[in-house]
């Protein structure tokens, strides 16, 4: 199809400019890699964080479910050896670690809420932006926005009783610790063969590496390991919403705003990326090449049909839940995957606390999608 061989040249000439932006950094380069295979992935699999909370409230469809938990099985086994030696390579390496607090719990709630509002979470709206969904321009926005405003409340947050847990792994042991979180994720699986609905059958898919589809549990094996490249590339797991709150706050110091007087951004690491390149934050880096990978996975599988007419409910709703989601990961410490995938599977206590408190935070998302219909 014409229209979508241009879609993909634009897509290959904005992945050639982002290239260019990051030439001189080799480890960028391997950032740029892992992004577009994650876009692609995403795509290409039809996986996703809101559309397996919705179908599991709505239907008791548990298949995207299973996938989590294999990814999550699958992460916390090849995360357990580098994090329990602590370097690789030279390098340090550090697992997705926050404290357990009120903030969390809250965060994560309104996360879940805005993830359904929206119809993606972190990842999601990146994926969904870069598939055509035209309505996630305005999420983008506002999940800046709101990522930045939570920064300025960053004191009273912190304020609130919390407990700076290690992660299991530190607290029991790793070998102990990875056998009790696979136990935990062997007995939701067994649970969602008992009391999940049967999945509709699917008529049989023809699978292709280029245009699609991907079988939905090896290409979780693919997240998984991408995931541990970004740990040995950077010596810390994936994260996304960092760089919405950066790109946040970069918009408000170019209207005027003096990083200076925040308490947060005041110190000389923030301020100085403030200052630099987005191109010279790796988190912006892997989300830019994300998009370019889902927009090139949409375009290849005949799909990218960017519809541009957004009326005022779904738009409506498209704002508020980037500007809850933007807030909420801030003081949950990450989304669905800096504080759920990652946290969990460095054996974190706030990443447990986050799904647990983000789940019925979906819930009302899901009962005020009605509201601002949202398809």
């Amino acid at each position: 199809m014409p229209i979508q061989r241009f879609y993909l040249t634009g897509a290959a000439l904005l992945l050639l400019l982002l290239t260019w932006q990051t030439v001189v950094d080799q480890s960028a380069i391997a950032l740029i890699v892992i992004g577009l295979l994650l876009g692609l992935a995403f795509h290409h699999a039809g996986f996703g964080f809101t559309g397996a909370y919705r179908t599991l409230m709505e239907i008791g469809s548990v298949r995207l479910i299973r996938a989590q938990l294999l990814l999550l099985g699958l992460t916390t086994l090849l995360f357990a050896p580098f994090l329990a030696a602590g370097s690789f390579n030279g390098q340090g390496l550090v697992g997705a670690v926050a404290p357990v607090g009120i903030g969390v719990a809250v965060g994560a709630f309104m996360f879940g809420i805005g993830m359904q509002l929206s119809g993606g979470c972190g990842s999601g709206t990146l994926c969904g932006f870069g598939s055509g969904n035209t309505r996630l321009f305005f999420t983008v926005l506002t999940f800046c926005f709101g990522g930045w405003l939570a920064t300025l409340h960053a004191d009273e947050w912190e304020s609130l009783p919390s407990w700076n847990a290690p992660a299991l792994g530190d607290m029991l042991g790793w070998p102990l610790a990875v056998a009790l979180q696979l136990g935990v994720f062997s007995l939701l699986w067994r649970a969602t063969r008992r009391w999940g609905a049967k999945d509709e059958m699917l008529t049989p898919q023809t699978y292709t590496w280029w245009r699609g589809p991907w079988p939905l549990y090896l290409t979780m094996i693919l997240v998984a390991l991408l995931n541990l490249g970004v740990l040995l590339q950077t010596g810390h797991p994936w994260v996304v919403t960092w760089a919405f709150t950066l790109w946040g706050a970069k918009m408000a110091a170019a209207l005027g705003w003096d990083a200076e007087n925040s308490s947060f951004w005041n110190n000389d690491y923030r301020l100085d990326q403030l200052q630099s390149s987005v191109f010279s934050d790796e988190t912006s880096v892997m989300n830019l090449a994300i998009i370019l990978g889902s927009l090139g996975a949409a375009a290849l599988a005949g799909e990218l049909k960017p519809n541009f007419r957004v009326t005022a409910l779904p738009l409506l709703g498209a704002l508020l839940g980037g500007l809850l989601m933007g807030y909420g990961s801030r003081i949950a410490y990450g989304c669905n995957i800096g504080a759920f995938l990652s946290g969990v599977s460095s054996t974190s206590l706030h990443g447990w606390l986050w799904i647990l408190a983000a789940l019925p935070g979906n819930w009302v998302g899901i009962k005020l999608r009605g509201v601002f219909r949202v398809e």
